[in-house]
Protein backbone atom coordinates (compact mmCIF):
# COMPACT_ATOMS: atom_id res chain seq x y z
CA UNK A 1 0.00 0.00 0.00
CA UNK A 2 2.72 2.72 1.28
CA UNK A 3 5.35 3.80 -1.58
CA UNK A 4 8.91 2.46 -1.88
CA UNK A 5 10.45 3.43 1.71
CA UNK A 6 13.94 4.00 -0.18
CA UNK A 7 12.70 6.11 -3.06
CA UNK A 8 10.66 8.04 0.47
CA UNK A 9 13.97 8.47 2.21
CA UNK A 10 15.79 9.84 -0.64
CA UNK A 11 12.88 12.22 -1.17
CA UNK A 12 13.17 12.94 2.41
CA UNK A 13 16.36 14.32 2.10
CA UNK A 14 16.02 16.25 -0.94
CA UNK A 15 13.10 17.73 0.79
CA UNK A 16 15.51 18.60 4.13
CA UNK A 17 17.73 20.47 1.37
CA UNK A 18 15.40 22.44 0.33
CA UNK A 19 14.47 21.33 -2.43
CA UNK A 20 10.53 22.13 -3.11
CA UNK A 21 10.10 19.61 -6.24
CA UNK A 22 11.05 16.99 -4.09
CA UNK A 23 8.48 18.01 -1.56
CA UNK A 24 5.52 17.72 -3.70
CA UNK A 25 6.88 14.62 -5.01
CA UNK A 26 7.29 13.05 -1.98
CA UNK A 27 3.50 14.10 -0.74
CA UNK A 28 1.89 12.81 -3.98
CA UNK A 29 2.90 9.79 -4.43
CA UNK A 30 1.17 8.87 -0.68
CA UNK A 31 -1.81 10.28 -1.86
CA UNK A 32 -3.97 7.27 -2.48
CA UNK A 33 -2.24 5.13 0.64
CA UNK A 34 -3.55 8.18 2.61
CA UNK A 35 -7.10 7.97 0.59
CA UNK A 36 -7.37 4.23 1.74
CA UNK A 37 -6.73 5.37 4.90
CA UNK A 38 -9.38 7.82 4.95
CA UNK A 39 -12.46 6.31 3.15
CA UNK A 40 -11.78 3.27 5.13
CA UNK A 41 -12.48 4.97 8.61
CA UNK A 42 -14.86 7.74 7.19
CA UNK A 43 -18.50 7.32 8.84
CA UNK A 44 -20.22 6.18 5.87
CA UNK A 45 -23.05 8.80 6.39
CA UNK A 46 -20.70 11.37 6.97
CA UNK A 47 -19.14 10.23 3.34
CA UNK A 48 -22.55 11.36 1.55
CA UNK A 49 -21.63 14.57 2.24
CA UNK A 50 -17.69 15.18 2.26
CA UNK A 51 -15.37 13.66 -0.18
CA UNK A 52 -12.28 11.51 1.05
CA UNK A 53 -10.45 13.35 -1.20
CA UNK A 54 -11.21 16.64 0.19
CA UNK A 55 -9.96 15.55 3.59
CA UNK A 56 -6.73 13.92 1.97
CA UNK A 57 -6.06 17.41 0.27
CA UNK A 58 -6.13 19.06 3.95
CA UNK A 59 -3.88 16.20 5.07
CA UNK A 60 -1.54 17.34 2.19
CA UNK A 61 -1.25 20.64 3.19
CA UNK A 62 -0.81 19.93 6.47
CA UNK A 63 1.61 17.16 6.20
CA UNK A 64 3.49 20.22 3.66
CA UNK A 65 3.07 22.81 6.38
CA UNK A 66 4.60 20.64 9.37
CA UNK A 67 7.09 19.21 7.15
CA UNK A 68 10.48 20.83 8.28
CA UNK A 69 9.47 20.19 12.20
CA UNK A 70 8.63 16.66 11.03
CA UNK A 71 12.17 16.35 9.33
CA UNK A 72 14.13 17.92 12.43
CA UNK A 73 12.98 15.43 14.72
CA UNK A 74 11.07 12.06 13.07
CA UNK A 75 9.89 10.35 15.64
CA UNK A 76 7.88 7.87 13.17
CA UNK A 77 8.62 6.55 9.87
CA UNK A 78 7.22 8.87 7.12
CA UNK A 79 4.28 7.10 6.33
CA UNK A 80 2.81 6.11 10.21
CA UNK A 81 3.62 10.50 10.32
CA UNK A 82 1.32 11.28 7.39
CA UNK A 83 -1.26 8.26 8.74
CA UNK A 84 -1.62 10.12 12.08
CA UNK A 85 -2.26 13.52 10.19
CA UNK A 86 -4.91 11.58 8.46
CA UNK A 87 -6.22 10.56 11.82
CA UNK A 88 -6.72 13.87 13.48
CA UNK A 89 -8.41 14.82 10.79
CA UNK A 90 -10.81 12.43 10.20
CA UNK A 91 -11.00 13.26 14.16
CA UNK A 92 -12.34 16.76 13.67
CA UNK A 93 -14.30 16.39 10.47
CA UNK A 94 -16.41 13.84 12.80
CA UNK A 95 -16.56 16.13 15.56
CA UNK A 96 -17.85 18.73 13.04
CA UNK A 97 -20.32 16.90 11.42
CA UNK A 98 -21.71 14.78 14.66
CA UNK A 99 -20.93 17.02 17.32
CA UNK A 100 -21.97 19.90 16.25
CA UNK A 101 -24.92 18.04 14.77
CA UNK A 102 -25.09 20.52 11.86
CA UNK A 103 -27.42 17.46 10.95
CA UNK A 104 -27.79 13.98 12.46
CA UNK A 105 -26.06 11.92 10.08
CA UNK A 106 -26.87 9.17 12.95
CA UNK A 107 -30.62 9.28 12.22
CA UNK A 108 -29.15 7.97 8.58
CA UNK A 109 -29.51 3.75 8.77
CA UNK A 110 -27.05 2.11 7.08
CA UNK A 111 -27.12 -0.43 4.58
CA UNK A 112 -27.77 -4.20 5.21
CA UNK A 113 -25.64 -6.85 3.18
CA UNK A 114 -26.25 -10.24 3.55
CA UNK A 115 -23.79 -12.64 4.20
CA UNK A 116 -22.58 -14.81 2.26
CA UNK A 117 -21.19 -18.77 2.68
CA UNK A 118 -17.47 -20.00 2.62
CA UNK A 119 -14.82 -17.52 1.53
CA UNK A 120 -13.74 -15.12 4.26
CA UNK A 121 -14.71 -11.60 2.78
CA UNK A 122 -11.63 -10.80 4.29
CA UNK A 123 -9.08 -13.37 2.93
CA UNK A 124 -11.26 -12.40 -0.79
CA UNK A 125 -10.86 -8.66 -0.76
CA UNK A 126 -6.71 -9.32 0.00
CA UNK A 127 -6.65 -11.53 -3.20
CA UNK A 128 -8.49 -9.51 -5.64
CA UNK A 129 -7.60 -5.93 -4.13
CA UNK A 130 -4.29 -5.56 -6.56
CA UNK A 131 -5.62 -7.11 -9.37
CA UNK A 132 -6.24 -5.46 -13.19
CA UNK A 133 -9.88 -6.34 -12.61
CA UNK A 134 -12.98 -6.71 -15.27
CA UNK A 135 -15.99 -4.99 -14.69
CA UNK A 136 -17.48 -8.53 -12.94
CA UNK A 137 -14.53 -8.83 -10.81
CA UNK A 138 -14.78 -4.95 -9.74
CA UNK A 139 -18.56 -5.35 -8.93
CA UNK A 140 -17.57 -8.63 -6.55
CA UNK A 141 -14.59 -6.54 -4.92
CA UNK A 142 -17.44 -3.40 -4.49
CA UNK A 143 -19.89 -5.99 -2.56
CA UNK A 144 -16.85 -7.28 -0.41
CA UNK A 145 -15.82 -3.96 0.63
CA UNK A 146 -19.61 -3.04 1.86
CA UNK A 147 -19.66 -6.24 3.62
CA UNK A 148 -16.49 -6.10 4.75
CA UNK A 149 -17.93 -2.34 6.34
CA UNK A 150 -20.90 -3.42 7.41
CA UNK A 151 -19.27 -6.08 9.45
CA UNK A 152 -16.44 -3.77 10.86
CA UNK A 153 -19.25 -1.34 12.10
CA UNK A 154 -20.55 -4.04 14.52
CA UNK A 155 -16.93 -4.55 16.17
CA UNK A 156 -15.45 -2.05 18.71
CA UNK A 157 -13.33 0.64 18.27
CA UNK A 158 -10.23 -1.12 19.35
CA UNK A 159 -11.30 -3.65 17.35
CA UNK A 160 -12.05 -2.06 14.08
CA UNK A 161 -9.29 -0.21 14.02
CA UNK A 162 -6.64 -2.85 14.46
CA UNK A 163 -8.28 -4.81 11.37
CA UNK A 164 -8.14 -1.70 9.34
CA UNK A 165 -4.23 -1.17 10.50
CA UNK A 166 -3.41 -5.04 9.20
CA UNK A 167 -5.63 -5.25 6.36
CA UNK A 168 -6.75 -1.67 4.78
CA UNK A 169 -3.02 0.41 6.19
CA UNK A 170 -1.19 -2.85 5.34
CA UNK A 171 1.03 -1.86 8.24
CA UNK A 172 3.36 -4.49 9.76
CA UNK A 173 2.72 -6.20 12.86
CA UNK A 174 6.26 -4.43 14.47
CA UNK A 175 4.23 -1.31 13.11
CA UNK A 176 1.36 -1.42 15.02
CA UNK A 177 2.90 -2.53 18.19
CA UNK A 178 5.07 1.07 17.83
CA UNK A 179 1.80 3.05 17.38
CA UNK A 180 -0.48 1.39 19.99
CA UNK A 181 2.59 1.53 22.34
CA UNK A 182 2.14 -2.06 22.48
CA UNK A 183 4.66 -4.93 22.49
CA UNK A 184 4.92 -6.99 19.23
CA UNK A 185 3.24 -10.32 20.74
CA UNK A 186 0.40 -8.19 22.58
CA UNK A 187 -0.06 -6.42 19.12
CA UNK A 188 -0.61 -10.02 17.25
CA UNK A 189 -2.92 -10.76 19.82
CA UNK A 190 -4.90 -8.53 19.99
CA UNK A 191 -5.13 -8.62 16.55
CA UNK A 192 -5.91 -12.52 16.12
CA UNK A 193 -9.13 -11.78 19.08
CA UNK A 194 -10.35 -8.67 16.94
CA UNK A 195 -9.83 -11.02 13.39
CA UNK A 196 -12.10 -13.84 15.23
CA UNK A 197 -14.49 -11.24 16.40
CA UNK A 198 -14.75 -10.09 12.22
CA UNK A 199 -14.89 -13.65 11.00
CA UNK A 200 -17.86 -14.22 13.52
CA UNK A 201 -19.75 -11.58 12.77
CA UNK A 202 -19.57 -12.56 9.12
CA UNK A 203 -20.74 -15.84 9.74
CA UNK A 204 -17.21 -17.80 9.18
CA UNK A 205 -14.93 -20.18 11.11
CA UNK A 206 -13.78 -18.60 13.81
CA UNK A 207 -10.21 -20.61 13.37
CA UNK A 208 -7.22 -18.16 12.67
CA UNK A 209 -4.02 -19.43 11.62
Amino acid sequence: MWPDSDETLELLKDAGDGDAGAVNQLLDRHRESLRRVIQYRLDRAIARRVDASDIVQEVLIEASRRLDDYLANPKLPFHLWLRQLAKDSLIDVHRKHKVAQRRSVDREQPMQFPATPDASAVDLLAQIRDLELTPAAATIRKELELRFLTALDELNDEDKEIILMRHVDQLENQEVSQLLGLTPPAAGMRYLRALRKLRSVLGESTSVD
